[in-house]
């Protein structure tokens, strides 16, 4: 006879196949918008018409809904991981662009914002920018967006963040923490490595905060801020 213990872990399992048969993965290509496909085969320097947007007939976007904007950051996050940066820009805001903040703090100041035509042409952008200072240092940022990313956006793999969050910051240090005040209307999700190296003690932690404004049918990706441990 099986104990009880045994018979509920069977049905557990029987329980999680059945929910992924029924539900994607929460990397699944999420929904956009009736605009993005057009503009996003416009020419860089081009703006397309309003008739050229074929309207859709898709539900609107339920904000409470935390599933969809999960699965969004998600197909970010792996987006990031395999360098499809058409996919990345698939997401961005067609209007204001994304935001990228170095070191937690967001200051719409000093921060680049990039369009999602500058997002697609990534690997070919070979331009050094300023994106502000080395925390505790005095030394400038100069780099082209490719080495920002392996730097501040992508320093690890955050497909396999052991804790992820919604609308929650996992881990902090010394720098202002003010995500909320700059997005007010936004939502945001946090993947968080509480520490790299074991020896460490925690002193080398990191996180990738991707901020969603809602759409009326689709969640965009307005920011992109990198968080660490610093003195």
């Amino acid at each position: 006879m099986r104990r009880p213990f045994e018979l509920s872990f069977a049905l557990f399992l029987l329980a999680g196949f059945l929910i992924g048969a029924i539900l994607p993965m929460p990397w699944d290509t999420p929904r956009v918008s009736a605009e993005t496909n057009t503009l996003l085969r416009a020419p860089a320097n081009s703006i397309a018409p309003e008739s050229s947007v074929v309207a859709a007939s898709v539900e609107l976007l339920d904000t409470t809904d935390n599933f969809e904007l999960l699965n969004t950051a998600c197909y970010v996050v792996h987006s990031l991981r395999s360098g499809d940066y058409s996919a990345v820009a698939s997401v961005v805001h067609p209007e204001k662009g994304v935001t990228f903040t170095p070191y937690s703090t967001v200051d719409f100041e000093t921060n680049l914002t990039f369009t999602r035509y500058q997002i697609q042409n990534l690997p070919n952008d070979k331009t050094v920018y300023t994106w502000g200072f080395v925390d505790g240092k005095d030394a400038l940022i100069n780099m082209t967006m490719s080495e920002y990313f392996d730097t501040y956006v992508f320093n690890v793999d955050y497909s396999q963040a052991p804790q992820i969050s919604v609308d929650q910051i996992n881990l902090s240090g010394n720098a202002l923490e003010n995500l909320t005040d700059a997005y007010p209307d936004c939502r945001f999700v946090d993947f968080s490595f509480p520490g790299l190296d074991a020896g460490k003690q925690g002193l080398d932690w990191c996180s990738l905060k991707l901020v969603f404004q809602p759409g009326d049918t689709c969640w965009y990706l307005v920011g992109v801020i990198h968080s660490q441990w610093t003195v």
